[in-house]
């Protein structure tokens, strides 16, 4: 069977040359099709969208329905099995522990926020190291001064993601304690933690 014929650059097209979101319909057979650049991309080329961060969203071709997420896990799930994996066992385990339990919506908040704030660290390491790659620019006192200055730096920011860290896991733990508090009130032991 033929796949279908995409129609001619649309609205769906139109709304993505104006800076929303890039618009990539998943059609019956798996094809995407970017309606961007009129012409069918593979999960490769998504891939390659999201390392350049650009924005994008995947509609059902029938039913406009979002299936971003699938294919972005779709994405890892091929990371995962090709190459150096970046989950364990035990790792991915743990997460699907976590699945239709009290602590599943926070968990996702948890590690959301974790890995934004170890994205922000990976950033201003990066931004303090500009310029040594540079060939004219490299010496070994200018590397000897960096990696001098990086030490405190580094022990700083860790310092700084512990501490975040422990912040959203104490809001965790509140958030917890107050639904328990609803769901049992008067029981003793289920009163939200002092500061």
């Amino acid at each position: 069977m033929a796949p279908p014929r995409p129609e001619a650059p649309d609205a769906d097209a139109a709304a993505s040359a104006v800076g929303s979101p890039r618009v990539l319909k998943k059609y019956p057979n798996r094809r995407l099709y970017d309606t961007y650049t009129s012409s069918y991309i593979t999960l490769a080329d998504v891939k390659k969208m999201v390392l350049a961060a650009q924005p994008f969203v995947v509609r059902d071709a029938k039913s406009s329905e979002d299936l971003t997420r699938s294919i972005l896990l779709q994405i890892i799930l091929e990371e995962e099995t090709g190459g150096v994996p970046m989950f364990s066992a035990p790792m991915l385990a743990q997460i699907i522990r976590f699945y239709g339990g009290a602590m599943q919506g926070m968990m996702g908040s948890y590690l959301e926020k974790n890995l934004q704030t170890f994205t922000d660290i990976q950033a201003r390491l990066a931004e303090q190291s500009k310029g040594l790659l540079e060939p004219a620019t490299i010496n070994p006192e200018l590397w000897t001064q960096f990696l001098n200055g990086q030490a405190p730096a580094v022990q700083g920011v860790m310092s700084n993601y512990m501490e975040q860290s422990r912040q959203m896991f104490q809001q965790m733990q509140e958030q917890m304690a107050k639904q328990a508090e609803t769901l049992f009130p008067g029981v003793p032991g289920f009163t939200q933690p002092k500061r």
